[in-house]
């Protein structure tokens, strides 16, 4: 991996200027945005390894706006990058001399059904905005992420977004059933079907979610809502390994079924990071353990008694060794105290110094194989370094993540990370995973995507973006290389 950006495009000026000029006219002069200081956020990713640029940012209101925009960069050849919440981790929303398309004033909630279980939601709006329309409504919409504050469907997505409840729900292609997209040559695809069923030809929707703005824009999606739980048990269980956690998720998912909505894992170094730099977090287990497992168990039917089945599964457990220690919240207020020590472990990471990352899936059968190899191979390649693999055991997706050594400066760490990369992904395709579970590709994995996907796949894709935009307008220069 490398953290210099690409080179700027150069664009001519005068072309430049009448297309901001035709643009202004169409969205109003105010949504045009040309200054330093207010760009300056916008332009780098949330980690500082990508620093990007652009003459302008443009904020459009609705879709018909979006596709003027797209149009009249088409007909002038100049590049449109869109951004949602800019909480992306591997670079693919930031722009590299294209005009910069916020996607922020389309906000809306234009339906919610609650018999059809579905919300027709614009793509910027915020996660939380759609969690709190469905609940509003009685209903759920499950996807869960540390970021739903500030991200954005739109975003959600381009990238797949996953999270916390994959398990259960699965990623944002599982919750999606149509989307309203703008294509790079300004045409609008109305495909905001709210079918549970339609056989009419290719899946187009597929080819837009996880494609990370490279195919078109998405403007808005028609989201799938479930019944709100009306039964929860949140656990957090100490344990000596990964192999025990593995042992435990099969015990509760032998037990409670579809019930299991979550099942997180996190190292005792993980933990301690928390602890020490997250205000608000408390110790829910008494001593220390190698590491822990967070549980939860969901249920629509009022009258689930789901803390007693966790009492069970954890009493055979505690007797097979599986587990040292055990706690189950007794109030929401508890439940999300113990969630807070698992979803803050991403930032308090950032107070150990450089952060190497690895978003990987493997088989869940294989995933203690793959902590502990992938460990013993980081920590031979470099005495010192503190490994911190935590994340979404319940459906194979692990945070690989590297912190740096103590006192070892952060530049020289993180120089380090394409040596780590081939370590981690050699072993991760040998296990039959991916290089890339839940974050996407973007700039930063582009040259690892060209060495571990499938070559027949590879030219697939490339076909499949030169057909539908063959100027190479749209997001130019993510996830494939030219």
């Amino acid at each position: 991996m490398s953290s210099t950006s690409p080179q700027p495009l150069l664009l001519d000026a005068t072309r430049l200027a009448g297309l901001l000029e035709d643009i202004a006219a169409r969205i109003g002069a105010r949504h045009v945005i040309t200054d330093a200081a207010d760009l300056a956020p916008r332009l780098v990713e949330g980690r500082g390894l990508f620093h990007g640029a652009t003459p302008a940012m443009v904020e459009p209101a609705d879709t018909a706006q979006v596709a003027h925009v797209v149009a009249a960069c088409a007909a002038a050849g100049v590049p449109v990058v869109p951004q949602g919440g800019n909480t992306g981790l591997v670079g693919g929303q930031v722009p590299f001399g294209g005009l910069l398309l916020s996607l922020r004033r389309m906000n809306a909630i234009r339906d919610l059904d609650p018999t059809d279980l579905t919300v027709v939601a614009e793509a910027g709006c915020t996660l939380h905005q759609v969690q709190q329309a469905a609940a509003a409504a009685g209903c759920l919409f499950p996807l869960s992420i540390g970021s739903q504050g500030t991200c954005q469907i739109g975003g959600n997505l381009s990238t797949n977004a996953g999270g916390t409840a994959v398990l259960r729900y699965g990623n944002m292609r599982e919750l999606t059933f149509g989307l309203e997209v703008v294509l790079p040559d300004g045409r609008i695809w109305n495909g905001l079907s709210r079918l549970r069923k339609d056989n009419t030809g290719y899946d187009l929707k597929n080819l837009f979610i996880g494609a990370e703005g490279t195919l078109g824009i998405i403007t808005a999606a028609v989201l799938r809502l479930y019944p709100a739980p009306r039964a929860s048990a949140t656990a957090l269980t100490g344990l000596p390994g990964p192999q025990a956690a593995l042992a435990l998720f099969r015990r509760l998912r032998d037990v409670a079924g579809d019930a299991l909505t979550g099942f997180e894992i996190l190292p005792r170094f993980g933990m301690e990071t928390v602890l020490k730099h997250m205000p608000g977090t408390t110790r829910a287990l008494s001593g220390d353990h190698a590491w822990y497992a967070l549980a939860e168990l969901t249920s629509t039917r009022r009258d689930d008694d789901l803390s007693a089945l966790a009492l069970e599964v954890f009493a055979e457990a505690f007797e097979a060794g599986e587990i040292e220690d055990a706690v189950i919240a007794a109030s929401a207020a508890q439940a999300e105290a113990l969630w807070k020590l698992r979803e803050s472990l991403s930032d308090a990471q950032k107070f150990e110094g450089g952060s190497i990352k690895h978003d990987v899936s493997v088989p869940v059968s294989r995933v203690p194989d793959f902590i502990a190899q992938a460990s013993r191979l980081c920590e031979a390649h470099m005495p010192g370094v503190r490994v911190c693999a935590f994340g979404h055991m319940g459906d194979g997706n692990i945070h690989f993540n590297l912190s740096q050594p103590v006192g070892m400066d952060k530049q020289a760490f993180l120089g380090c990370w394409a040596a780590f990369n081939r370590l981690v992904h050699d072993l991760v395709a040998g296990l039959g995973g991916s290089i890339s579970a839940e974050h996407g590709i973007g700039l930063l994995k582009k040259e690892e995507l060209a060495r571990y996907k499938d070559k027949v796949a590879l030219e697939l894709m490339a076909a499949v973006k030169a057909a539908i935009d063959p100027a190479g307008l749209v997001n130019p220069g993510k996830v494939l290389l030219s």
